[in-house]
C-alpha cells in the first residue's frame, strides 16, 4: 500500500522554538504520523531566533531563489533545512529577510502584533506550495498547525486548486487555544484579491479580524482537529458550528494514533465520492 503523503506545517516546532503546548504538539504529532506509516514534509518559518548554527540550518540552493508576490510586491524567498535527530524529521524552513529575520515570532518587545503578521502569513504559505511543487512532491493533506498558517485552506481551495500538484489534496486545520485578538491589516482583503480571490470568497473578511479569518478557514478545510484540551469562546463556537469533519481534543498519549486514523476518514470520503 503507498504511504499517504503529509504536508505538515507549522508557526513553531521544538526544538527549534521553545517548548509550548504549539511548538511541543507539532513535534509530536509529525513524529508520530511518521512512525504510524505516513509519509511526511515538515515547514515552518524561519525566525531570526533559531541558532542557524546550533541546530545545523543549511541552506537548499536549488529550491531558493524563487520570488513570492504580495500586494504587486516581489519577496525573495529562501529555503533552509535541517534535522530532529531525536524524531528522524526532516524540517524545511520558509526564509526572507524582510518578513523572517526578526527575532520574536508573532510580537515584538512589547508584546505588540507586528503589523505586517498577514503578509507574513500569507508569504509562509504560499512559500510552502511553491516549494512543494518545485520538490515535485504531491501531498495528500496538509496539516496545519498556529494561526500563521490558518491562509492554507483558502489558497488550496480557491487558488492552487486546478494546480495539478493539489487539484485532490485535503486540508485538516488545527484548533489551539489562541489568544490572538489583534485584527490584520485593514487592507488584508486588497491583497488577497490581488492573488485572484473571488468576491465570493472574500466576502466576510472586510474586517480582518482572527474570527473571520477563522471562520474562513474553516469554512474551505475537510477536517479540524482540537489540539488544546480548553478552547477559548470564539474557537469552540467556529468547532461546534462546523459542517467538516471534526476531531475533539484526545490526551496526549491517544493524538498520534488517532490524528493518523482521522487523516485517513479525511481521504476515505474523497474516495466514496470517486
Amino acid at each position: 500500500m503507498t504511504k499517504k503523503r503529509i504536508l505538515f506545517i507549522s508557526q513553531e516546532i521544538f526544538p527549534f522554538l521553545p517548548k509550548n503546548d504549539l511548538s511541543s504538539s507539532s513535534k509530536r504529532l509529525s513524529q508520530g504520523l511518521q512512525e504510524n506509516g505516513k509519509e511526511i514534509r515538515v515547514f515552518m518559518p524561519r525566525y531570526g531566533s533559531i541558532n542557524e548554527r546550533r541546530h545545523q540550518l543549511h541552506e537548499v540552493i536549488r529550491l531558493s531563489g524563487m520570488n513570492i508576490v504580495i500586494d504587486d510586491h516581489d519577496h525573495q524567498l529562501i529555503i533552509k533545512v535541517a534535522s530532529i535527530p531525536s524524531a528522524k524529521l526532516q524540517v524545511y524552513f520558509i526564509d526572507n529577510e524582510e518578513y523572517f529575520k526578526r527575532k520574536h515570532v508573532v510580537t515584538n518587545d512589547q508584546g505588540e502584533y507586528f503589523e505586517d503578521n498577514d503578509e507574513r502569513a500569507i508569504f509562509f504559505c504560499k512559500g510552502v506550495l511553491e516549494t512543494v511543487k518545485k520538490l515535485g512532491w504531491q501531498p495528500d493533506v496538509i496539516m496545519c498547525q498556529g494561526w500563521l498558517g490558518m491562509f492554507m485552506p483558502l489558497y488550496i481551495k480557491n487558488i492552487f486548486d486546478k494546480d495539478p500538484h493539489f487539484t485532490n489534496t485535503k486540508i485538516i486545520l488545527s484548533l489551539c487555544n489562541s489568544d490572538f485578538n489583534k485584527k490584520f491589516d485593514p487592507r488584508l482583503i486588497e491583497k488577497l484579491r490581488f492573488d485572484g480571490f473571488s468576491k465570493e470568497v472574500l466576502k466576510g473578511l472586510e474586517e480582518a479580524s482572527f474570527e473571520n479569518i477563522l471562520r474562513k478557514a474553516v469554512k474551505f478545510s475537510d477536517g479540524i482537529a482540537v489540539l488544546s484540551e480548553e478552547l477559548n469562546d470564539v474557537c469552540k463556537k467556529i468547532y461546534d458550528e462546523a459542517d467538516c469533519l471534526k476531531l475533539e481534543y484526545k490526551p496526549e498519549e491517544h493524538q498520534n494514533k488517532e490524528m493518523s486514523e482521522f487523516i485517513d476518514k479525511v481521504l476515505e470520503v474523497e474516495e466514496l465520492v470517486e
